[in-house]
């Protein structure tokens, strides 16, 4: 899924057709677990004035979450996964150097046609990124790269295909707000603006 695909998708999502199923009620829990892909923006910002144009990289990782029904069709997830990688480019340099991330995403969403075979879901979120095991190569080997950890909002679309009473195969896409100030050697570089689009596929389990 691209970024141009998402309003497609969300249309057929809202307008597929329902089937009868059991609903999330209040007091409801779901774990899914999948993997996700972490996918940058295509410009993400320039460091030393704007001199030094970045390129940060994809990365693949399991993902699970847990959501808890407030009420009836409204839930509270939390979504956690594995530390992601991704190398850091400079255009014109290569390769310079890499990071680890952790992006835990709390997000209050809502499920459409929760009575149906397929159930549509949006929500909308906050989203912490705390970066760590920067490591240099290239241009910047042997110096010390940091990343500040990020606070930003994030949306959260979804499609639920029923499977069972209780089990659902979900194919979904987030967008994160993802800026950190960088460093080396304790100089101030800029800021990383990373805003990923996040997506992948879990298989959805209600207790």
């Amino acid at each position: 899924m691209t970024r141009k695909t998402i309003p497609a998708f969300l249309a057929a999502a809202l307008a597929a057709a329902a089937l009868p199923a059991a609903a999330q009620s209040a007091g409801d829990w779901t774990l899914a677990l999948g993997a996700h892909q972490v996918a940058p923006k295509s410009d993400n910002g320039a460091l030393a004035g704007a001199t030094l144009p970045l390129d940060i990289g994809n990365d693949v990782r399991p993902t699970f979450a847990v959501e808890y029904f407030l009420r009836e069709g409204l839930g509270l997830e939390v979504l956690a996964a594995l530390p992601f990688q991704h190398d850091i480019s400079i255009d014109g340099l290569g390769r310079v150097g890499s990071t680890r991330h952790l992006p835990p995403t709390a997000s209050l969403q809502y499920h459409f046609n929760r009575t149906g075979r397929v159930s549509p879901l949006l929500g909308v979120g906050v989203n912490y990124t705390r970066f760590f095991s920067e490591d240099t190569s290239g241009a910047l080997a042997g110096t010390d790269l940091s990343l500040d950890d990020s606070w930003g909002l994030a949306a959260h679309a979804g499609l639920d295909l029923r499977i069972g009473e209780r089990g659902s195969l979900r194919i979904d896409a987030r967008w994160i707000d993802i800026d950190a100030d960088a460093t080396v050697d304790g100089a101030d570089l800029g800021t990383a603006q990373i805003d990923p689009l996040v997506y992948g596929a879990a298989w959805v389990m209600r207790f």
